[in-house]
């Protein structure tokens, strides 16, 4: 009786190693693809740096916003910015339309330049009595 049991686990033994020998699988994995031209970025390539402009309104309209105010520097300045889509206008604290701006709105805006395109991101309006802080001179002691 012992000795069929010594047998039979012996069975067994040579049993499971040959099937985890079977199930080892001896196939390469297929080659890798090289990455095409298109889908590469160019490892010097930044994400444009976004800028800021505040002054005053001169036309808007539903693709362009024109404002005038001062550059760096102190010298007058005038910026005309695309407008699209994923641009969001803000008057009061509420989403407006760039077409819903007026020729002098005080206006802050912030953009990035595409393909030499200044491209408006956020524009808000500030509130009559922040235009008029933000204008006002420094008081003297």
């Amino acid at each position: 009786m012992k000795r069929l049991i010594a047998v039979m686990l012996g069975v067994a033994f040579v049993a499971g190693t040959a099937g985890s020998v079977l199930a080892q699988s001896t196939t390469t994995p297929p080659p890798a693809t090289a990455p095409k031209a298109e889908d590469k970025k160019p490892m010097d390539a930044k994400k444009p740096a976004a800028h800021n402009a505040s002054g005053t309104v001169k036309t808007a309209a539903a693709d362009t916003l024109v404002v005038s105010g001062k550059a760096k520097g102190g010298k007058d300045a005038e910026w005309t910015f695309a407008v699209d889509s994923k641009t969001t206008v803000k008057k009061g604290g509420k989403s407006v339309a760039t077409s819903d701006l007026k020729a002098g709105d005080s206006v802050s805006v912030r953009y990035m330049d595409h393909d030499g395109k200044a491209v408006a991101q956020a524009v808000n309006v500030k509130s009559a009595a922040t235009a008029k802080k933000d204008t006002k001179p420094a008081e003297k002691k």
